[in-house]
């Protein structure tokens, strides 16, 4: 069983997480790599983080359902990935770091760049 500490409420948070779910993407852009990894660049210029080493982008699953690309970009505040399922056409994003950002900014790029039909968005901020 874990243990919560008691956090002082007046403490800023450590980080921010922004998860987005896509449904119904453009099945072009997420079978892409290399459009993939354009996301990914023109985020990080965005939201002013600088990546720490490359995009990782490899495309597999054995079952169906989850086939698809995965991707991992280091950033030296934290991390952005994601993986695309190609029998759905959705996307799972998430994005984490230290440096402050503005999740409905991230959200609106990204809806703009996988033209889903939907969008969920989840922000947490880590303590």
């Amino acid at each position: 069983m874990g243990t919560r500490l008691a956090l002082d409420q007046n403490v800023a948070p450590w980080g921010l997480l922004t998860s987005l779910d896509l449904y119904e993407c453009n099945p072009d852009i997420i079978r892409d790599a290399g459009k993939i990894k354009i996301y990914v660049k023109e985020l990080c210029e965005l939201l002013d983080m600088k990546p720490f080493g490359e995009c990782q982008v490899v495309h597999f699953g054995q079952d169906e359902r989850v086939a698809g690309y995965s991707m991992i970009q280091l950033i030296e505040t934290s991390l952005i990935s994601g993986h695309f399922a190609n029998l759905t056409n959705a996307a799972y994003i998430d994005i984490f770091s230290c440096k402050p950002y503005d999740p409905e900014q991230v959200a609106d790029f990204t809806k703009a760049f996988f033209k889903p039909r939907s969008v969920e968005v989840h922000t947490l901020e880590r303590m």
